[in-house]
């Protein structure tokens, strides 16, 4: 049984001004490879998982995927700059600040620990039409499964 995307309601930033959306809408009608990341300009995020994407964004585009979402829960000032500063032109960029499709996912991981806060597991899933196929999800404080290397031989062995 597959599990669908929650009908989460973001908060994003369209044209200058603030709007909420329904996540749900980002995932239908489309194949989307989604990874999401405890936060911005954390090292690991953007030193490696940001990048890393980016490099790869044809290699997985070409197995079929429409597009690629980077998911944090951050505000979209701080996704926007992170964004900007990243020099990520091809993947998609989406604010998760209240962290609702976070929770909706039961992804929250806390780490107040760093003084972060309640953040997301850093994981990753291949979505068909806002079906959830497969959900790649690393241990805490943890890079091993999440990466796009994992995604395209997943996607590779079920094309």
């Amino acid at each position: 049984m597959t599990q669908k995307i929650p009908n989460s309601r973001i908060v994003i930033r369209e044209d200058g001004k603030f709007i909420e959306k329904d996540i749900y809408e980002y995932f239908t009608g489309k194949k989307i490879v989604a990874f999401a990341l405890p936060g911005a300009f954390t090292p690991t995020c953007s030193n490696y998982h940001v990048p890393a994407y980016e490099e790869e964004y044809e290699n997985i585009t070409a197995l079929g995927v429409d597009e690629i979402y980077c998911i944090s829960m951050n505000d979209p000032f701080v996704i926007e700059k992170w964004k900007e500063i990243s020099g990520a032109k091809k993947i998609k960029f989406i604010p998760d600040g209240n962290g609702v499709f976070t929770n909706d996912m039961k992804m929250i991981s806390d780490r107040s620990a760093s003084g972060m806060g309640p953040r997301s597991f850093r994981y990753s899933m291949y979505v068909e039409d806002g079906n959830i196929i497969k959900l790649f999800k690393d241990e805490d404080g943890k890079f091993d499964v999440s990466d796009p290397k994992t995604m395209i031989n997943f996607l590779k062995e079920n094309k």
